[in-house]
């Protein structure tokens, strides 16, 4: 099956591997192929209108492509949209949640601003009746810890609250979160080796805490290969052997440091692949991202080719 024919994604990762050029890179690929697409960022410093070279996204949902909107959801607004589609009624919306004490309660309840965010993204692509608003929502969501948190608030609504409308949208969450067919977790890292151990670990919590399934894996900023493995200890040796007046030192040495990055970086890879059961892509290291939309789109296509 197609990764693209889920109906929700879930991009994660640790902070700064690239969870937002890949999201944004997903979602141009779908929207390629005529699919509705939202890209809902989670309450982040929005840098996605650089790379689509957008006007910059909000709270509000704006379109910014041929099939593709996008917006970046704020615990308020979040909360006020999401109540709107759960109440229907502006006036009974407004009689609830801007009462006062409602408020307050709203706002110490545990994980209900999670909820907010994430509920609002999910009734976008499964509303309890009707015909869903995207074909597919990618959700850019925060960095590692922050995401599981994220994802385990469906999972304690479920279990902890009562009947009501709260209940039954986790409880329809959870189905969906857990449904390989419908949606699953895309799992961002770069080629080193505390990003692999984090994604790791973000991989068993997902699949063997919450039986989120790992749809992808993708490896970002992936070093172009200079030296064959069995040519690594002859390069790495070379200063050593040469004097410190030789007018290629600085070139050996130079040569050095890159076959230490390029071993790191084989064995992070060969680590966090051997880990997790996922088909993997891997991303170039790229210069000038944010300078050149024809960037965004190649790696777009990479995204989906694993190369």
């Amino acid at each position: 099956m197609d990764l693209l024919d889920r109906r929700f994604l879930f991009v994660v990762g640790k902070g700064g591997v690239g969870k937002t050029t890949v999201a944004a890179g997903l979602a141009l690929a779908a929207s390629r192929r005529g699919k509705k697409t939202l890209l809902a960022l989670v309450n982040c410093k929005e840098r996605v209108s650089q790379l689509l070279d957008t006007e910059p996204i909000g709270p509000d949902i704006i379109p910014i492509g041929e099939n593709l909107d996008a917006v970046n959801m704020t615990p308020d607004a979040a909360l006020e949209e999401y109540g709107l589609m759960i109440l229907k009624v502006k006036a009974v919306y407004n009689a609830v949640f801007k009462n006062k004490l409602v408020r307050a309660f709203l706002k110490g309840t545990p994980g209900l601003e999670a909820w907010s965010m994430l509920g609002k993204a999910f009734y976008h692509a499964c509303p309890p009746k009707g015909d869903p608003d995207y074909d597919l929502v990618i959700v850019d969501a925060p960095a590692t810890g922050h995401a599981l948190d994220m994802l385990r608030v469906p999972f304690v609504i479920e279990s902890v609250a009562p009947p009501g409308l709260l209940r039954r949208d986790a409880s329809r969450a959870v189905d969906m979160f857990r449904d390989p067919e419908r949606a699953g977790a895309v799992l961002v890292t770069l080629p080193e080796y505390m990003p692999a151990n984090e994604t790791i670990e973000l991989a068993d919590a997902l699949t063997q805490e919450l039986q989120v399934p790992v749809l992808q894996l993708v490896i970002n900023r992936v070093l172009n290969v200079l030296f064959a493995e069995k040519e690594r200890p002859i390069v790495e040796a070379l200063p050593a052997g040469l004097s410190p007046e030789s007018e290629i030192l600085g070139l050996a040495e130079a040569g050095k440091r890159r076959v230490l990055r390029e071993t790191v970086q084989a064995r992070a890879v060969r680590k966090v692949c051997g880990h997790i059961d996922a088909p993997c892509s891997e991303l170039p290291h790229y210069e000038g991202l944010e300078n050149d939309r024809a960037v965004m789109e190649a790696l777009s296509e990479a995204l989906l080719n694993g190369v």
